[in-house]
């Protein structure tokens, strides 16, 4: 029995984790979280979002402009969201509509897509 989500992981190329840092820790405010000793040396970050982590790990030779897979984060105030990201200068992107949402979507600074999403009936 799957019992729930514990991580999500996506990555940015190799040598890339102070801009992301800046990006995930800074721009969208998630906090960093320590990885373990035994990971340390496989380079990426790790953030905490919510009571979940997402793995920031390194790769090259891989398009992610080209993907559709994705992470959204759950927000509270998605016209925060907007003007934010928009204020850094990061393309919105508009969502296809679902019922009870209000979604968009923008790219990372490594291409990874990236979805905001708030739900209207809370």
């Amino acid at each position: 029995m799957i019992k729930g989500l514990h991580h999500v992981q996506i990555t940015i190329p190799k040598g890339t984790e102070e801009e992301g840092k800046k990006f995930y820790c800074g721009i969208l405010g998630l906090p960093e979280i320590e990885k373990p000793e035994s990971l340390k040396g496989r380079g990426g970050f790790w953030i905490k979002v919510g009571d979940r982590d997402v793995h920031i790990g390194t790769e090259d030779g891989f398009d992610r402009m080209s993907t559709k897979a994705h992470i959204a984060y759950e927000v509270e105030d998605i016209a925060y969201w907007k003007t934010r990201l928009s204020n850094e200068n990061i393309k919105i992107l508009d969502a296809v509509p679902i019922p009870n949402y209000d979604r968009f979507e923008f790219r990372d600074p490594f291409g990874n897509r990236v979805e905001m999403i708030q739900n209207l009936k809370l």
